[in-house]
């Protein structure tokens, strides 16, 4: 596979990262740990050198996961994992708190050191300047090598970066949720961070996968609560679908493919991080690195996606606020 460079960095991952979230939370029942490592695993075997969990999923069994599935190829990948946003403790990013959760993480992971750490979600409560500085320590006490941050607005960018220089930012980003390309992507690039896209398939929606009547469990799937997966607003957004699939007709690909090849193509420091929960996804999420969009290509997404608007909100409310 080939890789890509978060940003000024010099850390280089592979174009396509695993997100390994819904083997054990978010979208359904988490999956037996003997078959997570093994999906964990073929991901790696296929090219795979950046996987991204955090505390909060499960919680915390979604990174004992990935530890254990990792583990006899520590030195060869990436690990990114997430502090401040879990339900015993809600938003938390108090410097002794995220001390913490790292070494609490570290234990988890069965590792000495943590590739890329971000902050979940920015906390009201402590100045990001605080937790850059803390995780500038932890920096350079060799327990975490690089900073990142997740949902967080332009300005807590600037400023964090001032302290502790952002390897890279993890916001929701697709082609129906674009909100970063305002001042979160261009503040990227200008400071030399990478973008790591999340929900890069619309949580499932631009797989093609799911029609207007599909339902979710609202005791095990996150999306049961969101606005844009109401049997309305999936109707509403489903000439998004057919125009991805009718361009991933004609170029031999698939829809996953078309929609990640389009995020690969906006810049050449984004890195999209797709949830893989079955082998059987992988080889599809991998193959969109190798996907060629023509500037005819992208000129006629960006035409199709300006006459459809996409209706309900990202997120629920609860999980909006928390987006700064």
């Amino acid at each position: 596979m080939e890789t890509r460079i978060l940003g000024s960095s010099g850390l280089e991952v592979s174009a396509i990262g695993m997100g390994c979230m819904n083997l054990s939370f978010g979208t359904g029942h988490a999956v037996a740990v003997s078959e997570g490592v093994k999906v964990i695993r073929a991901g790696y075997e296929k090219g795979i050198t950046f996987f991204d969990t955090a505390e909060a999923y499960g919680p915390l069994t979604n990174e004992e996961l990935v530890g254990e599935a990792l583990k006899p190829f520590r030195k060869e990948v990436i690990i990114a994992t997430k502090f401040g946003m879990i339900s015993d403790t809600g938003i938390n990013s108090q410097p002794t708190h995220i001390r913490k959760v790292v070494e609490a993480s570290l234990k988890r992971l069965q590792t000495d050191y943590i590739d890329l750490l971000y902050q979940h979600r920015v906390d009201p409560n402590v100045p990001i300047e605080d937790v850059a500085g803390t995780v500038r320590d932890l920096i350079a006490e060799g327990k975490v090598k690089y900073f990142g941050l997740s949902e967080a607005g332009a300005d807590t960018i600037r400023r964090a970066h001032l302290v502790q220089s952002v390897t890279a930012v993890q916001n929701q980003y697709s082609a129906w949720t674009r909100e970063p390309e305002a001042a979160v992507i261009p503040t990227c690039e200008e400071l030399g961070i990478g973008f790591v896209p999340w929900g890069p398939l619309g949580t499932g929606f631009l797989t093609g996968t799911i029609s207007p009547d599909a339902t979710f469990d609202a005791a095990t799937d996150l999306r049961a609560s969101f606005p844009r997966f109401t049997k309305e607003a999936m109707k509403a957004n489903m000439p998004l679908v057919t125009m991805l699939a009718e361009i991933a007709a004609r170029k031999g690909a698939s829809t996953v493919q078309i929609a990640l090849a389009w995020l690969l193509a906006q810049k050449p420091f984004i890195v999209p991080i797709p949830g893989m929960d079955k082998i059987a996804y992988i080889d599809d999420n991998i193959k969109s690195a190798e996907v060629s969009l023509t500037a005819e290509d992208l000129r006629e997404i960006e035409n199709g996606l300006s006459q459809i608007k996409i209706q309900g909100e990202r997120l629920n409310k609860d999980l909006l606020n928390l987006s700064e």
